[in-house]
């Protein structure tokens, strides 16, 4: 490999817009990616702003990491706009998002949410049944309400994961497919590859998910950094005009309907681990729960047929992002998203890629920083 500025290790959507952040900066970058268990590969497309539900229930502990997180998911939606214009289109649509509720409990949920939400700037408001039916007509009749988060969105991840691509390789961005097995920094820092490669550059952004743990460790930083295999599906275009993003209160779900009219839904229901070094598999059990909820809740998309159906890799942390420089190894930088990480992956690539070309990144990194998983 030709000498290189900076080493971006992960080619999702985090390592990608840091790649491409770092060119257009004026450096000299290189990409590696292992292409195993890819989780942007596999995304629906949401962008995430207000607060998932299935996160709060499955993770409380990390939850208000999450809600002190929340103004950096407005920025990151702002940021996916601003790629939308100048290397789209992706099929960006910004209607909002609604958590639906099925009952007077689940509807106290969404106000007490709310309410949070409110403090943290979130434009957000609580729909009566009547006001949903002006909305979003085609909801099925048991929804008594629901959280409309004006500031949410969806995009097509195909199109915005192909076009990030080509932009970062007209930038000059060389990228292979290798696996990352270990670095060592001195006065430059060492990459070596599980194809016996070795690259030597004077920076590194570790952008790979799940995958930085291992690739930390060594460099002695122990991260709670965990894979989690979800399942999704996409149906047969259908006629339904579904411009927000639909989630539920209680049920883990999202749906969203992409302009060529097809279904895309997911929203963490389990797929089956086959380990670090294989895609994850589909369980029946998912398939049939997922779409059967989605019927429930959307009853005009009943009588469409699932295209496909695939799994992917989520990662958790702690509900925060992982954003700055390993402690000790500091040509090291970290890049990893907290919760809804493709929402967020555009705004940490970037600043990544200026704490890597020595700029001011476009967010406070503070709360965010490896430092606070040392010893």
């Amino acid at each position: 490999m030709a000498t290189i500025d900076l080493l971006v290790v992960g080619g999702g959507i985090v390592g990608l817009t840091a790649a491409i952040a770092a060119a257009e900066g004026g450096a000299r970058v290189a990409l590696i990616d292992a292409a195993i268990n890819a989780g942007s590969t596999a995304n629906a497309g949401s962008l995430h702003v207000q607060m998932q539900s299935r996160f709060i229930r499955l993770f409380p502990d990390q939850a208000p990491n999450v809600e002190a997180s929340l103004p950096l998911y407005l920025s990151a939606v702002k940021e996916w706009e601003r790629l939308d214009r100048e290397v789209g289109p992706f099929e960006l649509v910004r209607k909002g998002g609604l958590m639906l509720a099925e009952s007077a409990e689940q509807m106290r949920f969404l106000e007490e949410k709310a309410a949070r939400e409110v403090r943290k700037g979130l434009d957000v408001d609580l729909l009566d049944r009547s006001e949903l039916d002006r909305l979003a007509p085609w909801l099925g009749e048991q929804i008594v309400g629901a959280e409309l988060c004006r500031d949410e969105g969806k995009l097509n991840p195909l199109v915005a994961n192909v076009r990030l691509r080509e932009r970062a390789r007209k930038l000059g961005v060389k990228l292979s497919i290798d696996q990352v097995t270990g670095l060592s920094e001195g006065g430059r820092v060492t990459v070596r590859c599980a194809s016996g490669r070795i690259h030597e550059c004077d920076q590194v952004i570790l952008a790979a998910a799940w995958g930085v743990g291992h690739l930390a460790k060594g460099l002695g930083l122990e991260l709670p950094v965990k894979a989690e295999p979800l399942h999704m599906n996409i149906t047969e275009a259908g006629a339904s005009q579904i411009n927000h993003l639909i989630q539920h209160a209680e049920r883990s779900i999202t749906l969203k309907q992409f302009g060529s009219g097809q279904i895309v839904i997911g929203g963490g229901w389990q797929a089956q681990s086959r380990g670090d070094e294989a895609v994850p598999g589909v369980l029946a059990q998912s398939l049939l729960g997922n779409v059967a909820l989605a019927a429930r809740l959307v009853p005009a998309i009943c009588q469409l047929r699932v295209l496909r159906t695939w799994a992917g890799m989520n990662t958790t942390l702690d509900g925060k992002s992982l954003l700055g420089s390993v402690p000790g190894a500091e040509r090291v930088i970290l890049a990893v998203p907290g919760d809804a990480g493709y929402t967020l992956g555009p705004l940490c690539g970037r600043a990544a890629a200026c704490l890597a070309l020595g700029i001011e990144p476009p967010l406070d990194i503070g709360p965010f920083i490896p430092a606070r998983f040392s010893a």
